[in-house]
């Protein structure tokens, strides 16, 4: 068993569009390969980057706030409470565009790492 305490987890990370990921178990928490689970902060007006992964599924639940999630060009409101499941290859971003902090839990299969994350330009979602 692996017990992830808060005051041992590895730094938060915040990506230049405005998103602060705190990894709770994964490669950099507990040496865990299988999956990784992280919580997610988008704050009012930011977003991810628009990108996919080459070979994780990526699942998220939202705990709190409102998302528009695009997922290969087709939008989709998520509210507290609703997951959704975005397979390899597809495109996917998440936007904030309410006025409350959005937060929710990232679980990726296998465990997430920067090299399974391919960020798409703007000319290439078109």
């Amino acid at each position: 068993m692996f017990l992830s305490k808060a005051k041992k987890r590895p730094p938060e990370m915040t990506s230049p569009s405005g998103e602060t990921l705190q990894e709770i178990l994964g490669l950099q928490a507990g040496d865990c390969k299988s999956h990784s689970l992280a919580v997610v902060t988008i704050p009012p007006g930011k977003s991810s980057s628009a990108h996919y992964h080459k070979d994780s599924d990526e699942s998220y639940l939202i705990l709190s706030g409102q998302a528009r999630l695009t997922l290969d060009k087709k939008d989709y409101k998520l509210d507290a409470g609703d997951a959704c499941l975005i397979q390899p290859q597809e495109v996917h971003q998440i936007f904030n565009e309410s006025d409350q902090e959005l937060i929710f839990l990232a679980v990726c299969i296998p465990a997430w790492h920067p090299d399974d994350s391919f960020d798409i330009t703007d000319s290439e979602i078109r």
